[in-house]
């Protein structure tokens, strides 16, 4: 009758040895990865942006009205309600219109 676990040596098999460190060092990289990701995400949101560098005043022509606003690396596009799309520089100037017209 001394046949209880604790009498007993048990000798796990080498499968099941390696299917148990498997699980304990995928388990450890995804903590590492979760940490990183973790941290990553903190300190990029709380970075100070770039300041957005923009001209004093941009004059639209005569009678246009800004319907929508964009910047590019060192442009400015302003697409106005008459269906222009105007390209100005950083110093505010007129660099260039386009028209847009509809496809038939």
């Amino acid at each position: 009758m001394g046949d209880t676990p604790e009498d007993t040596a048990f000798e796990e098999p080498g499968s099941l040895r390696f299917l148990r460190r498997l699980v304990t060092a995928l388990t450890l990289v995804m903590i590492v990865g979760l940490v990183t990701v973790i941290t990553l995400l903190v300190t990029r949101l709380t970075s100070e942006p770039d300041p957005m560098v923009l001209p004093a005043s941009i004059a639209l022509p005569e009678g246009a009205t800004a319907a929508a606003f964009t910047r590019g690396p060192d442009w400015l596009a302003v697409v106005t309600g008459d269906g222009r799309i105007l390209i100005y520089g950083l110093d505010g100037a007129l660099w260039q219109e386009v028209e847009l017209t509809r496809p038939e």
